[in-house]
């Protein structure tokens, strides 16, 4: 059956190539109609849409993933009211786990997604397309709403990035969202916006980006500029230019800012009705108060000082983390540790997120049953 379904791919490859080669002896109008009607074919799934923020992995005290929480972090989200969610995605938990602890992580999150609102999107990559492909057959068994995938750390040139994703084109059923940066150990280049675009083309569950690669301005206006065939445009980078992205054009937020969930939720709402200028911005303000903190305090910008919270918010166990090795190496055995805050830092962190209290969803989360009313 998947012979017969990678045949079939492989026979659309080639009409598409025989039918651009035929455009390309008519006339320049001529081939933009027939492209622009082509392209309107496969709209952009409607599931795929606004902040989808990355899992943050919890850890035991032992330094063990613990995929109790994990499963009661997916509810979390799923309260909070956001559109999706993703994992692995996060450098250190792609990079820092291993094999067996994300295909299981996948599973955890399948299961406690079921009857949940919140569209769950797994993570596929790996340092080359074997490696890739084990997490993407294995996401595919799952059934997802929507894969997300990073440049292959093996990766040189941009044809290695395009033979990877059309590998991974071929696996996939579903929205695949292409993540512009790679992993600490990714040196070659960001895919272009032509690249993106021809893969779009290529394949109809293709063209769904995360843009975080320079310049992110340009190249996220290059790309809402060429929708369609691109059918969604994502900021990402924190947050940190996510309004600004969204008056360009983009759709939707994917980074590590799951514990807001619900103050994403309604700055998203927010951008979507119009209505209230002045408030979407105070809120805007209020979360960039709150995460520019991580300039300041230890552990970084994204994990760091939000385990605080996600212990406050009653989700988190612990603030372990595992690490990198010395000039950010993957070590064979997990490094981890405890994030350590004085009480300076702990002050700092609950007097800006006082701040968000208009802008938070009342009331405990509800845990260990779907929260869909």
């Amino acid at each position: 059956m998947k012979a017969k379904k990678v045949m079939s791919m492989e026979s659309h490859i080639t009409r598409r190539q025989m039918l651009g080669a035929a455009i390309a002896g008519a006339s320049g109008v001529l081939a933009g109609t027939i492209l622009r009607a082509d392209e309107k074919q496969t709209a952009a799934d409607p599931r795929i849409r606004g902040p989808f923020p990355i899992l943050s992995t919890p850890f035991t005290e032992s330094g063990a993933v613990d995929f109790d929480v994990l499963a009661n972090q997916a509810r979390f989200v799923d309260w909070g009211g956001c559109p999706g969610m993703i994992w692995p995605q996060s450098g250190d938990s792609v990079d820092l786990l291993t094999t067996d602890e994300k295909l299981r992580g996948m599973e955890v999150l399948a299961e406690a997604s079921r009857g949940l609102r919140t569209a769950l999107c797994l993570g596929v990559q790996g340092k080359d397309t074997a490696e890739m492909l084990v997490f993407a057959r294995h996401a595919e068994k799952l059934e997802p709403a929507a894969i997300i995938s990073r440049p292959p750390d093996s990766g040189r040139t941009e044809d290695d990035m395009r033979q990877y994703w059309r590998a991974l084109a071929a696996v996939a059923k579903r929205p695949v969202i292409i993540q512009t940066t790679g992993g600490v150990a990714y040196k070659g280049p960001v895919p272009s916006v032509p690249l993106l675009v021809e893969l779009a083309r290529e394949f109809p569950h293709f063209g769904y980006v995360k843009e975080e690669a320079g310049p992110i301005i340009a190249r996220t206006r290059a790309l809402v500029a060429a929708r369609p065939p691109i059918r969604r445009v994502f900021s990402a980078r924190g947050g940190f230019g996510w309004l600004y992205e969204s008056h360009l054009g983009t759709e939707g937020l994917i980074t590590e800012r799951a514990v807001y969930a619900d103050v994403l939720t309604r700055i998203w709402e927010l951008q979507q009705s119009g209505k209230n200028p002045a408030l979407l911005r105070d809120a805007y303000a209020k979360f960039l108060l709150m995460a520019n903190l991580g300039d300041h305090l230890p552990g970084g910008g994204l994990r760091g000082f939000q385990l605080h919270l996600w212990k406050k918010r009653g989700v988190f166990k612990t603030m372990v983390s595992r690490q990198y090795g010395p000039k950010q190496t993957i070590p064979v055995k997990p490094i981890f540790s405890e994030l350590q805050l004085n009480k300076e830092e702990i002050a700092e962190i609950e007097f800006r997120f006082e701040a968000l209290k208009p802008y938070l969803k009342p009331g405990p989360p509800r845990f260990g049953a779907s929260t869909k009313s």
